[in-house]
């Protein structure tokens, strides 16, 4: 425990020396005083101190929504897993190869202590940087989400463990690139790199998913679609006086073209769904960056309280006639469509956004300890 305590407190001292530090501070602050200065007027407009704005926020979301999500999309989204993790990275990126390369480590070693257990303190006291930023910014913004959502929200202090697993995962990649090269501006930039990889299997998958549902959509749409037009057909010939030949003629024509789209519509959504399942796949096995951020909002903001962002649709409304020269558009329901994304993304199990990220880094932060531990120095 003496050890623990001696390397935290020579941690605190290294970044308490470093100035990026305080800078960092110093803006999380003005970004919890972006807070203060943003109101709801009695009429649900929008107020940035003293100017009034034509944007009825609340005429969709409650104060206290408003407030959380102030919190979770622009306070942690934004800044803490962005522009906060970049400078965290560029803070602690050399604090393994600067340890190992200036002969720090030597003396170090010669006292009893082993070299696993230095390597996890030093790991440990690296995330030192990321969690006093997390837990001040969070401690601040709870009384400010009291005071001006009148919403005292404990969740609210969940950012600080999630922010932190979110920036190990970077972080423990770091390292073993630092341990592999000995140098610091490598285990930046590939770290860097990674990210960026991570974020685009994020994004390909997110993609693809909604690709695949909208081909459902698609599907269900043309399949409910059929029945009405034949429906309607075979009205329209028993109609007194019977339309013109022509008229049936083409209608008939259109009918047999969308039955026709079917199996094509079909195929395209199995592939879709296929596509998507190798993106999971490929996703499972890398760190969940996104996810693990989304977990705060999911625990935070009910799913009841998030406005419709698209007009409600009624599903069963009928065919508009005077479309029906559009033989190869198939409507879909844009309101179901954001159902079923969300509930995907929500639906996702803690343990397959967290466990299997934490399995990437312990992997990770085992290799970077088996160097550490069989090097010689």
């Amino acid at each position: 425990m003496r050890q623990f305590s001696a390397m935290m407190l020579d941690a605190y001292r290294e970044l308490n020396a470093r100035k990026l530090f305080w800078i960092v501070m110093a803006l999380s602050s003005l970004v919890v005083l972006a807070f203060l200065i943003v109101n709801i007027n009695d009429d649900k407009t929008l107020k940035i101190l003293i100017w009034d704005t034509p944007i009825p926020v609340g005429a969709f979301v409650s104060q206290e929504t408003f407030y959380k999500l102030m919190f979770t999309e622009f306070g942690v989204n934004i800044w803490l897993t962005w522009v906060a993790t970049v400078l965290a990275l560029v803070s602690t990126a050399g604090i393994f190869p600067d340890f190992i390369g200036s002969g720090s480590i030597e003396l170090v070693l010669a006292k009893p202590i082993g070299r696993l257990r230095l390597f996890l303190l030093k790991y440990i006291s690296g995330l030192l940087f990321v969690t006093l930023q997390v837990a001040v910014f969070s401690f601040v913004s709870f009384f400010v989400i009291g005071i001006k959502g009148g919403a005292w929200e404990p969740a609210v202090f969940l950012a600080v463990p999630l922010v932190v697993c979110f920036f190990s995962y970077l972080f423990a990649f770091c390292v073993l690139i630092g341990m592999i090269t000995r140098s610091t501006i490598p285990a930046l930039l590939l770290t860097i790199v990674f990210w960026f990889v991570i974020f685009g299997v994020h994004a390909t998958e997110s993609i693809l998913y909604q690709t695949s549902v909208v081909a459902e959509l698609r599907v269900e749409s043309i399949e409910k679609e059929l029945p009405i037009r034949s429906k309607y057909l075979e009205d329209l010939k028993h109609e007194d006086p019977p339309p013109k030949e022509s008229r049936i003629t083409r209608l008939e024509e259109i009918l047999s073209k969308r039955e026709s789209l079917v199996p094509e519509l079909k195929e395209s959504a199995l592939k879709l769904q296929r596509y998507h399942r190798y993106s999971i796949y490929t996703k499972a096995l890398l760190p969940k960056t996104s996810e693990t951020i989304d977990l705060l909002e999911r625990w935070l903001v009910d799913l009841a309280d998030l406005p419709d962002l698209m007009d409600q649709n009624d599903a069963d409304q009928g065919i508009d006639f005077s479309a029906l020269q559009a033989t190869e558009r198939v409507r879909i329901d844009e309101t179901e469509l954001q159902r079923r994304v969300i509930e995907e993304q929500r639906g996702r199990s803690v343990f397959w956004i967290l466990g299997t990220s934490l399995i990437f880094e312990f992997i990770i932060l085992s290799l970077a300890a088996w160097i550490f531990c069989r090097r010689d120095f």
